[in-house]
């Protein structure tokens, strides 16, 4: 097997397979059309997020037979024509399920009790107690969207809160002791909190929208730790501003570049987010811990290898 790395990842990718006696390559500076030209000369390749995989460059990749990204999202691979060319499609959601958890309660905690305001407020010598009051989660409802991988880890950590915890998901029979399985409706009208763990697709392109959040039944807090584009920031805004969205924890954003590297474009929507005391924002790290880093190359190392071994 000839490789073709095109992220910086865990060296132990390089280590694990070149033991296995496979050639690997790594190429973190090349642009797409120079990987282009050489594409073609490789068995296999792993990548995050720095270089478009479509349907161009899967035509030029004749001999290509897996693809497999070092975290959970696939929507930088136009994965019908991967599938429709027999390439083999490989992602590593196990990896850094329990980091994007643990973020997820750490912003909501922060979020629901001025934590990070009043922090500040203080070391600017600003002493308020009214107007920081917290809320507790005890007795509260927590929606999430998308009950996969992150979906569950997070259900799992806020076993220990006292929360009720409910779900929804495209897919049935997924309820176990954590949370309730619910429809849409259902969901939006218990929720106090949402938290999004979707993947993007046409599908869930801006699914919290004005509609979405006009069918909130109750003000709630919004954490996305999933895609930016999962939700229309001028909504967003606009229910931060009519108090219907009473705070937002936001690990991605609309407008961040398709390899999550910075913020690609700026507006005055995204200044109100970036300027709010009732928003706290993070640039894409949920999942981001020294920890998640080897266990997301390990599981892609242990996939690659199962993959080919039952081939073989």
């Amino acid at each position: 097997m000839k490789v073709l790395l095109l992220d910086k990842n865990h060296p132990l990718i390089t280590e694990q397979l070149s033991a296995k006696g496979w050639v690997l390559e790594e190429d973190y500076q090349s642009s797409y059309d120079q990987v282009l030209e050489k594409i073609h000369l490789y068995d296999g390749m792993i990548i995050r997020s720095r270089i478009p995989i479509d349907k161009n460059f899967l035509q030029h990749a004749k001999n290509l037979k897996f693809i497999a990204r070092v975290g959970a999202g696939m929507e930088n691979i136009d994965t019908t024509t991967a599938r429709a060319l027999g390439i083999a499609l490989i992602n590593s959601p196990e990896g850094n399920r329990d980091a994007v958890a643990e973020q997820v309660v750490g912003m909501l905690l922060v979020l629901t009790n001025r934590l990070f305001i009043a922090s500040q407020e203080v070391k600017n010598g600003i002493w308020k107690r009214e107007e920081n009051r917290g809320m507790e989660l005890l007795g509260k409802t927590f929606g999430i969207i998308g009950y996969g991988n992150m979906g569950k880890a997070t259900a799992k950590r806020l076993s220990g809160f006292g929360m009720k915890v409910i779900f929804y998901d495209i897919l049935p029979d997924l309820e176990d002791a954590y949370a309730k399985q619910v429809s849409l409706q259902e969901l939006q009208n218990e929720s106090d909190i949402i938290s999004l763990h979707i993947p993007e697709t046409p599908d869930t392109y801006h699914l919290v929208d004005e509609h979405f959040i006009a069918q909130m039944k109750k003000p709630f807090y919004l954490i996305n730790t999933a895609r930016g584009k999962n939700v229309k920031t001028k909504s967003l805004v606009e229910g931060i501003q009519s108090g219907k969205i009473k705070g937002a924890a936001l690990d991605v954003l609309e407008f961040e570049k398709a390899s999550f590297e910075q913020l690609e474009t700026q507006n005055t929507d995204l200044q109100f987010l970036l300027n709010s005391d009732k928003v706290l924002i993070t640039p894409h790290i949920a999942g981001w811990t020294h920890e998640s880093k080897t266990k997301l190359a390990q599981v892609i190392v242990d996939k690659i290898l199962e993959t080919f071994e039952l081939r073989d």
